[in-house]
């Protein structure tokens, strides 16, 4: 059901279209004034935005770059900086990880360079010792007998290792549940993950997964086999650039669900019958989509958009496969095109290093077969942070639209003193998250979005 009302968020006028599960697209689309933008981009402690953020768990970093003890020293501790504030993850030495402010609480020296040993993280300076939990244990300085480290407690937050990647959840009091998401339950081996530097707003990341037209151009191979690989509609040995182009103007439908936002995108590809594709935007800065090294139907890839600051972001890229091992080729193929702290050597500042001759040949871009360094260049060129006060959305903006309603939705709701959607805190409702996933499916032509939503409610519940 649709609840049209006009609410006021921080002084700003909110549309208030779709509130309820299941509930249609709407007609009017979100377009945001720059005080709404500053809410959804500003992420720093104290921002309505980031305060919303700090309430679900987002990675912060891969297992691999702090792997556990296997004798010997443990792993060297990690500086890191999310949501605009400077912190450290350290292993201890029974492996536990600990997420800390990374500024001693003494003299504010940087404990990254610190020493693991007692039990904690040693600062090199004047040698006070903090635990896993931020408490001070040891002042050395102080006289003997001294309480005074009883009351000296360093920023943390609770940390936890799932899937191969560190997540954390900056938010008071107890953390909600992690999420029992698809992946955290296939072996290893079916998993692939990896991150990406981003400099520019995590929300331009995150919205370059709301958009089902963009692959028609911007990741468009002109000639050889890759000609023929659409990421969408289904696998057709018909696919030619030409066939691609009958159907680059999808008719996009979006849903709200009880974890974000459901989308279908329906492709006309023949008199016949029609390709659907669904997708998920998964509250708040993660969105569920087909591609990479997984073949459609059998998984899917979780990109996690996660703030360093207001202008850069990680994105962390999880894919899995249900039915066996993952393409190492591919995944391989994906993980070498950054250097080794993450970065791409394709940037603004070299221009992605694009090549005409091969925008005239191969490309589309001209910048290379790897759609994640065309996405970079999509979201970075827009700005630090998007004016998205110049914007015209358009019918295809349907997810975006719907989206950003939800992130207002949320802040409305922290600032409220609510959970916001997909905070979980009861284990009974964490055992599905129906309808998360992603699905392709051939149709009759002419079936409607009801239609289609009724006749494979099923396989949608499920996937």
């Amino acid at each position: 059901m649709i609840d049209r009302k006009v609410v006021t968020l921080n002084g700003c006028d909110l549309v208030d279209d779709v509130r309820s599960p299941g509930s249609p697209t709407p007609r009017r689309l979100v377009m945001l004034s720059q005080e709404q933008n500053d809410l959804l981009t500003r992420v720093g402690p104290g921002t309505p935005g980031g305060e919303m953020l700090r309430r679900y768990w987002l990675p912060i970093a891969l297992v691999q770059e702090l792997p556990p003890q296997e004798g010997g020293d443990p792993p060297a501790p990690v500086p890191l900086r999310i949501l605009g504030e400077d912190l450290v993850l350290f292993r201890d030495q029974q492996g536990r990880p600990g997420l800390i402010g990374i500024h001693c609480a003494h003299r504010g020296a940087d404990l990254s360079y610190g020493r693991v040993e007692d039990g904690g993280l040693r600062c090199l300076y004047h040698g006070w010792l903090y635990d896993v939990h931020g408490r001070c244990l040891e002042q050395p300085g102080e006289p003997a007998g001294s309480t005074f480290y009883e009351r000296v407690r360093q920023p943390s937050y609770a940390c936890r290792e799932a899937a191969g990647v560190f997540f954390a959840c900056f938010g008071p009091g107890e953390p909600p549940l992690l999420p029992d998401y698809e992946l955290f339950h296939v072996p290893d081996e079916h998993r692939w993950i990896h991150k990406y530097y981003h400099e520019c707003s995590y929300l331009q990341g995150n919205e370059g997964n709301l958009d089902p037209t963009h692959p028609f151009f911007l990741h468009r191979f002109l000639s050889g086999s890759r000609s023929l690989q659409s990421r969408v509609p289904i696998n057709d040995q018909r696919r030619t650039p030409a066939y691609d182009t009958r159907v680059h103007a999808p008719r996009v439908h979006a849903e709200e669900m009880p974890f974000g936002v459901r989308m279908y995108a329906f492709y006309d590809t023949s008199p016949e019958w029609t390709d659907v594709r669904t997708s998920c935007f998964v509250m708040p800065l993660t969105c569920a989509v087909g591609g990479g090294p997984v073949p459609p139907g059998d998984g899917y890839l979780m990109n996690w958009h996660v703030p360093i600051d207001d202008t850069h972001h990680w994105r962390f890229s999880m894919a899995f496969k249900r039915t066996g091992p993952i393409d190492r080729a591919h995944a391989r193929e994906r993980a070498s095109i950054t250097t080794a702290d993450y970065r791409f050597p394709r940037n603004p500042n070299n221009r992605y290093l694009q090549d005409r001759e091969e925008q005239k040949t191969d490309t589309f871009s001209g910048m290379g077969p790897i759609f994640v360094v065309h996405d970079s260049y999509a979201t970075e060129t827009a700005g630090p942070i998007q004016d998205r006060t110049r914007e015209h959305l358009g019918a295809v903006d349907r997810g975006v639209s719907l989206e950003r309603r939800m992130l207002l939705h949320a802040i409305r709701d922290v600032q409220e003193g609510r959970d916001p959607p997909h905070v979980m805190r009861r284990p009974e409702d964490n055992v599905q998250l129906e309808g998360l996933g992603v699905t392709e499916h051939r149709i009759p032509a002419g079936l409607t979005w009801p239609q289609y939503r009724r006749e494979w409610a099923g396989d949608l519940a499920a996937r």
